[in-house]
């Protein structure tokens, strides 16, 4: 590849199919955010949406979760998916935009049964609990929560001979620049 714009179509294939495919690596992304403190914090999620033509990425979760304290106080965050197959690294700078109740019926409907219940655990998720099992999962749409992912840059390392990487940013239209890897 040595057009930026195959490039960048090569990275959304990659995305795509994260949504579409549950064995592929861009369905486990890892989510890196910012906690309160000011601590780092990286945790493995779930791509359920990715549309290039919105721009978007989208993450299902627990309202309770800690994470939602975190993107409260820092909306920013980046996904990061590594695929060994293809020897891809994708990084997406984005900004979080927290969608809950009204309005997410359809989505919570398309859910299957055992999805639903990592939604509404008692006590809440990240709770101190006296031994493994000591809680239980309720499976509530009250506690159904969208991350919605507005992507900002997208950058691509491909650790092939040569190595590429490229970064595209949606404030020049995604046109992309080539970075030395």
């Amino acid at each position: 590849m040595t057009e930026l714009s195959d490039f960048l179509d090569f990275g959304w294939r990659h995305l795509e199919r994260g949504e579409a495919e549950p064995d592929a690596a861009a369905r486990y992304p890892v989510l890196a955010t910012v906690s309160p403190d000011g601590a780092p914090e990286a945790r493995t999620v779930v791509l359920r949406r990715a549309e290039r033509d919105l721009g978007v990425a989208e993450i299902y979760t627990d309202i309770a979760s800690h994470k939602i304290a975190s993107l409260r106080a820092e909306p920013r965050a980046q996904l990061h998916v590594w695929d060994a197959d293809s020897q891809l690294q994708l990084r997406l700078s984005t900004r979080v935009t927290l969608l809950d109740g009204a309005g997410l019926e359809e989505r919570w409907s398309q859910l299957g049964g055992e999805s639903r219940l990592s939604y509404g655990a008692v006590p809440d998720p990240g709770v101190t609990i006296p031994k493994a099992d000591a809680y239980d999962k309720r499976g509530l749409f009250a506690h159904f929560a969208v991350l919605q992912c507005r992507i900002l840059s997208i950058e691509l390392v491909h650790l092939v001979t040569p190595h590429k990487r490229a970064v595209f940013c949606e404030t020049d239209g995604w046109r992309g620049e080539w970075w030395v890897p």
